[in-house]
């Protein structure tokens, strides 16, 4: 029988906290053993635009220690790397679930940098986590 969860896919767009022309765009898809994560920002200006790739990570839980998620590259663009990691961690850990992110996230159009880009990490997690809320399925469990 096939899983309904399988097929889980949510899509949404979030403006950025200082900068309201800026949005994150967000595609979750909840497999039965996967989750999987795609993030992209996109201005006003560059709405036509294509894209360029930005890092790929996987992380999956680590049974022995269980608060540091392992993870891998599995493709790397310097600029969104570390964002990439992290998101990827902290899905793995709350989820007991192996998880892939794609970030091409640029806060280059930003004034405030780093102070943007973490606040935008804060979001992005937040919405990620209220999405994924109740899901364990490490061992084919909900947990709500």
């Amino acid at each position: 029988m096939e899983d309904p969860m399988d097929h889980e896919v949510t899509e949404c767009s979030i403006p950025l906290p200082r900068s309201l022309d800026t949005r994150v765009h967000i595609r979750l898809q909840i497999k039965s053993k996967v989750i999987i994560v795609f993030l992209t920002t996109t201005t006003a200006d560059e709405a036509d635009q294509p894209v360029p790739m930005g890092s790929f990570v996987y992380a999956l839980p680590d049974r022995y220690n269980p608060d540091q998620p392992l993870s891998t590259t599995i493709f790397s663009v310097e600029a969104t790397l570390d964002f990439t990691t992290r998101i990827a961690k902290i899905l793995a850990k709350k989820t007991h679930m192996p998880v892939y992110v794609g970030n091409s996230m640029s806060f280059s159009s930003t004034s405030l940098g780093g102070t943007e880009e973490m606040e935008a990490f804060l979001k992005v997690a937040k919405v990620l986590t209220d999405k994924l809320r109740g899901i364990n399925m490490a061992n084919g469990v909900d947990a709500s």
